[in-house]
């Protein structure tokens, strides 16, 4: 990394956070000094890798999105997994602005949005293509602040530490990341070779755009969505499959290391932690250690897939999505898709808990929360340790979620989305249904997108985050639909104003 990248970083997080820099390391010649740019390209690709150590966790983004919805909790387990409270207080919608997850995501995605804009600056001499890799990233972070936490700080590369990020409102920085995504569109990759989609493309930044649109009427506090943003929508789904991207049969092959026709943007992030978190510690791989016996699902959201509701081996009517547990010891006895009941190991032998019980995982928390044992809970795997740590593909964005956006545009813009949901459900071999209603399509993006960061910006788009579900009361409170800016940015920034409700 060139030292004046490491500079615009420092003063990344002094606009963000209440760190303190001491000038002891040779980079910080001074912190005053005029910027000159930084060194396009190898700027570029520290600001990919940043994004990849965000997906790659389990932590922070990922927990925002999918631990406070219905979908996924960690529930404490004796003296694992307590954590401080961390897990349940977003399960249960009462987080506080210190708390540590909410905190590292707003400075995350803030850096991005910093080191981006200095990329993009003509002082740094960018080549086109690198200016609109960049305008794709900071529009990318920017729409996580905007999702979060409604407003977004910026600064320019000549602001110093001593100058106050000013304020975007969500409105403002709705138009400014999609200005940022139009003008990126000419000049990004047309190529939808599977090696090119870990970096920003012409069909990354439609999908994007058409995120933002699905979205901009719960960013810009309209009561409804506007047709006309709908139609944007549709016609930015229809130019990604204009390019050849499409939905694929073989639901699981889609997250494996291979082509598809389905991935739109992934990064080369390891998606160990998205296998190990849930898996108990006697599931075991050769080379690898076991699982750690963590997160989980609601019997809910399991119980809205099709097929038995208390078994999900091969043959019991499940949905492909559902996954099955196998139980002639392929792929090292563990599953795909929702584990539970018992659990076998790569010899098509029943597995043991560690206090040599049978290692049987159940749907219901008669605990609650907060009193669990080792076997409490359905768990969820998308990507299996059969295929390795996935170094190559960990999927941000993909078909089924932009068909899915079409089928909701449709919808909200008086059109019907029965046939499109249904080409979707005959091709994850679930039953056809008659007509698509608000809840059919929610509970539609679900199946189909569970784990894939999606479920509380899909919850609140719907209309449902703040109602009840099986481990959390109504909050019936609309300030919980965005989360507390973090306290540590209230004190460095005058200029930030606490959100309602916090």
């Amino acid at each position: 990394m060139n030292k004046v990248f490491v500079w615009v970083t420092t003063l990344a997080f002094l606009g963000c956070t209440n760190l303190e820099i001491e000038q002891t390391d040779s980079v910080f010649t001074t912190l005053s000094g005029e910027f000159t740019g930084v060194e396009a390209a190898s700027s570029l690709e520290s600001l990919y890798n940043s994004v990849r150590s965000q997906i790659e966790t389990d932590g922070n983004l990922y927990t925002l999105q999918e631990i406070s919805s219905d979908e996924a909790l960690v529930p404490t387990r004796g003296t694992d997994w307590g954590d401080n409270g961390v897990y349940r207080v977003l399960q249960g919608h009462t987080w506080s602005p210190t708390h540590s997850n909410v905190k590292t995501v707003w400075n995350d995605q803030n850096q991005n949005v910093f080191n981006a804009t200095a990329i993009i600056d003509s002082r740094s001499n960018p080549a086109a293509q690198q200016v609109a890799e960049a305008k794709f990233i900071r529009a990318f972070s920017m729409f996580w602040l905007i999702d979060l936490y409604g407003q977004v700080p910026f600064r320019t590369p000549d602001e110093g530490p001593d100058v106050n990020p000013s304020i975007m409102t969500r409105a403002e920085a709705f138009d400014f990341a999609v200005k940022d995504l139009n003008e990126a569109l000419p000049d990004l990759s047309d190529s939808t070779s599977f090696d090119g989609l870990n970096k920003a493309t012409k069909a990354a930044a439609r999908y994007l755009l058409a995120k933002f649109y699905l979205n901009k009427f719960i960013f810009t506090g309209s009561a409804t969505a506007d047709s006309g943003d709908m139609a944007q929508v549709i016609s930015l789904v229809d130019a990604i499959k204009a390019q050849g991207f499409d939905l694929q049969a073989g639901y699981f092959d889609i997250f494996k290391p291979a082509p598809d026709t389905e991935t739109i943007f992934f990064t080369t992030s390891s998606a160990g932690n998205m296998i190990w978190n849930g898996l108990h510690y006697n599931m075991v791989v050769p080379d690898q250690s076991g699982g750690w016996n963590g997160f989980t699902t609601l019997a809910e959201f399991y119980d809205s897939f099709e097929g038995d509701p208390n078994i999900n081996v091969p043959g019991s009517g499940q949905e492909e999505r559902r996954g099955f547990v196998p139980t002639d010891g392929s792929h090292f006895g563990i599953g795909y898709g929702f584990l539970i009941g018992q659990q076998y190991d790569a010899g098509g032998n029943p597995l043991k808990d560690r206090q040599g019980n049978p290692l049987f995982f159940t749907k219901d928390f008669a605990g609650g929360l907060l009193v669990n044992n080792e076997t409490t809970g359905i768990r969820v795997l998308k990507y299996n340790p059969d295929e390795g740590a996935f170094v190559n593909h960990k999927v941000v964005f993909r078909y089924a979620d932009a068909h899915l956006m079409k089928a909701e545009a449709m919808m909200r813009s008086g059109g019907d989305p029965t046939a499109l949901v249904n080409e979707l459900r005959v091709l994850r071999e679930a039953t056809p249904i008659g007509s698509v209603t608000e809840s059919d399509l929610l509970a539609e993006r679900g199946r189909e997108l569970y784990n894939e960061y999606w479920r509380r910006n899909d919850l609140i788009r719907f209309g449902k985050f703040i109602e009840p579900w099986a481990l959390k009361e109504a909050t019936g409170d609309p300030t919980k639909n965005l989360f507390p800016i973090p306290s540590s940015a209230l004190i460095t920034n005058p200029n930030l104003i606490q959100n309602e409700g916090y």
